[in-house]
């Protein structure tokens, strides 16, 4: 699903990411785990091109959205994005948060749909040679709708459907993630990227939002996961990449890399971290 190639980003003299290839497969659930600094969120900022690699390709279903030439916003829309700090807009209620990408996309198809069939039914006047126009099958008021009762279906599958109009300030940080997550999935995304989605929240509400997190990984979704939660990552990561000043150091299943870790710098990480917890 996602090839990465020799991917490499740098800021001024600081080199951040030197050379990462690796592949993330359909409905594969991939942990990043590393210390603070080695690379583990601008990694995941390039996958979707939030940060623009510096070298190497990116290919997702069969492109390489590390060239500048590709509109990279078509390709967004098949990969979700959660991040640390939930990212909702304040001015807007939670509905309007999860409804907002849907709508606007589908409207920007629906205008540019209308424009290329006007240009059509000009061209059709002074030709013989007379060209299709493109099917249009709905309306702004029926894709508002459509967004509507979609945005209220993920509200209830997470028991949040009477928050649907309150405002993100009047909510817990747990509850905020939860939409956060939700709202990436209102776009259908083919894989979600999760940027340590619970660094931000209190232990209490930790729990919460990895069990819906669990729930989407059951369900087959692809993932790749940001991470400092090692019970989580033990638990639901199929694959566990390890991450140490800008490489990819160790990479293995849970089970192998979390007992048997090869690499002396992810058996000095692991020993500290897991003491620890």
């Amino acid at each position: 699903m996602i090839d990465v190639i020799d991917l490499r980003k740098r800021y001024g003299d600081l080199e951040v990411l030197k050379g990462i290839t690796t592949t993330i497969r359909e409905c594969e659930k991939v942990v990043i785990i590393g210390p603070s600094g080695s690379g583990k969120s601008t990694f995941l900022r390039c996958l979707n091109c939030l940060e623009d690699p510096t070298g190497g390709e990116i290919i997702f279903e069969g492109v390489n959205i590390a060239d500048m030439r590709v509109d990279i916003n078509i390709h967004r829309r098949r990969m979700g994005m959660v991040f640390q700090q939930f990212n909702l807009f304040n001015n807007k209620n939670v509905i309007e948060n999860i409804m907002l990408a849907p709508v606007y996309i589908r409207t920007q198809e629906l205008r540019a749909k209308k424009i290329k069939n006007f240009f059509i039914r000009i061209r059709n006047l002074f030709t013989s040679n007379k060209k299709e126009l493109y099917e249009i099958n709905t309306t702004k008021a029926k894709i508002i709708e459509e967004a509507k009762e979609q945005a209220l279906k993920l509200l209830r599958r997470i028991g949040l459907e009477d928050k649907a109009y309150v405002y993100p300030s009047t909510l817990s940080g747990g509850q905020k993630q939860r939409i956060a997550i939700i709202r990436s999935l209102a776009m259908n995304p083919k894989v979600i990227l999760f940027d340590e989605p619970t660094s931000a929240l209190d232990p209490e509400m930790v729990g919460e939002v990895l069990d819906l997190i669990k729930q989407l990984a059951d369900e087959g979704m692809t993932m790749v996961i940001v991470t400092h939660e090692m019970g989580f990552a033990r638990k639901v990561a199929t694959r566990v990449l390890f991450m140490d000043e800008g490489q990819i150091v160790e990479e293995n299943t849970p089970e192998e890399l979390f007992s048997n870790p090869k690499h002396p710098r992810t058996k000095e990480f692991l020993s500290k971290v897991l003491s620890v917890h």
